[in-house]
């Protein structure tokens, strides 16, 4: 080789730089060229990707899921609270609860509550079934296999299942709506036995006034100038002001339960107990007629204590009724069955991701192989031509 040719071949070999070499990548044209001479290996790797990845597939479980749906009970006035609204005094008792904005909501928070889960661990024995130790972790194993949502257009509440077993993922599901219903029933029942036994109190206490009134006014003694004097008008407007203003008494008892002295409705409750006590106070003024005011008075309390026994009556069979009625109602639209076909895994996505992946990791390594050897030339060349020079 001529000292000329050797000078440049020098200079062609040190405008080579090797790691600006490898940062430079490679383009659509050198992956093509790099790969397709190698098809056959990059075809078998595909293939054996997708072979591997569906044998995979077969050593996992396989899972089935059922699926429930149901009708989300809509919210009723109980007969209380219908009663109610035509009592005076008493008629804004039957809005005080506000309604939930979304009653499917709160269907849904109470099946993902801890007592139905539990009850449900206890009932499919789902501690041996999942092998957990703790109830919390069992717990958690079922939330994971259960899905619970809601539509938002039809108001139907989906119930879907996954479980090894297909009998089992559909009993689970039927006896969400179950366990559902019994607990909503001892909800509402306890609501009912709290109004049930408030107002038999109340009763109970204005009995044993009306027979000591009745009492009372037997003593006075019905003689004709006290028939003659017909107290029976002032009585019934007396007793019937007075019958109002405890009526108002107990609704502001309902509201302060939930509500503080400034709320709107506990203002005007407050005023109309004032004016009824103002009536009440221009009833109880003493009359000119001294010589029938025993009578008189007997008999307008006997009146007063009739009326009240007459309100608290009523409400007390009112609540005995929503008590005896049942829970709210739970149509179910499909019902779960045994699925027939697993769910869960796909074998054909495995298969799929699989050859994907066979692919993409052989292409890549004949890539990188490619160019750690188009380096290693690079670099013996320069260093044979270093040596020659």
């Amino acid at each position: 080789m001529s000292t000329q040719e050797a000078n440049d071949r020098r200079g062609q070999l040190s405008s080579i730089d090797p790691e600006e070499g490898n940062n430079q990548g490679m383009g659509l044209a050198e992956v093509v060229s790099t790969i397709s001479p190698r098809w056959k290996t990059i075809t078998l790797a595909t293939i054996a990707g997708a072979t591997i990845a569906f044998g995979i597939s077969n050593l996992i479980p396989p899972s089935f899921t059922a699926r429930l749906s149901f009708l989300s009970p809509q919210p009723q006035q109980s007969s209380a609270a219908s009663a109610l609204a035509s009592l005076g005094a008493l008629s804004s008792l039957a809005s005080a609860g506000g309604g939930i904005k979304s009653q499917a909501d709160q269907y849904i928070a109470l099946m993902q509550s801890a007592t139905v889960s539990d009850r449900l661990i206890e009932r499919f024995k789902l501690m041996e079934i999942y092998k957990s130790k703790f109830r919390i972790d069992a717990r958690r194993e079922l939330a994971d296999n259960v899905r619970i949502s809601a539509g938002k257009k039809d108001s139907l509440i989906t119930i879907e299942v996954d479980d090894q077993d297909p009998q089992r993922a559909a009993d689970l599901a039927n006896a969400y709506v179950q366990e559902l219903k019994k607990l909503s029933d001892g909800l509402a029942l306890t609501e009912s036995q709290q109004r049930r036994m408030f107002f038999e109190q109340h009763l109970e206490k204005t009995k044993i006034s009306l027979s000591a009134a009745q009492s009372t006014l037997q003593r006075t003694g019905f003689n004709a100038g006290a028939i003659k004097s017909e107290p029976k008008a002032a009585a019934d407007a007396y007793a019937k002001t007075k019958a109002e203003a405890s009526a108002t008494e107990l609704r502001l008892v309902a509201l302060r339960r939930t509500m503080t002295d400034n709320a709107p409705e506990v203002q005007s409750q407050l005023a109309i107990l004032t004016g009824l006590r103002r009536q009440l106070n221009q009833l109880e003024q003493p009359i000119e007629n001294l010589e029938n005011q025993d009578y008189i008075s007997a008999y307008r309390e006997f009146k007063y204590q009739e009326a009240l026994f007459d309100v608290f009556a009523r409400q007390f069979e009112l609540a005995k009724m929503d008590e005896s009625r049942d829970g709210a109602l739970f149509q179910v639209v499909d019902t779960a069955t045994a699925p027939e076909k697993k769910s869960k895994p796909k074998r054909s996505l495995f298969a799929i991701s699989g050859a994907f992946l066979g692919f993409i990791l052989t292409a890549g390594f004949l890539i990188i192989n490619r160019n750690k050897n188009s380096t290693a030339n690079t670099l013996a060349f320069r260093d044979r031509n270093k040596s020659n020079a």
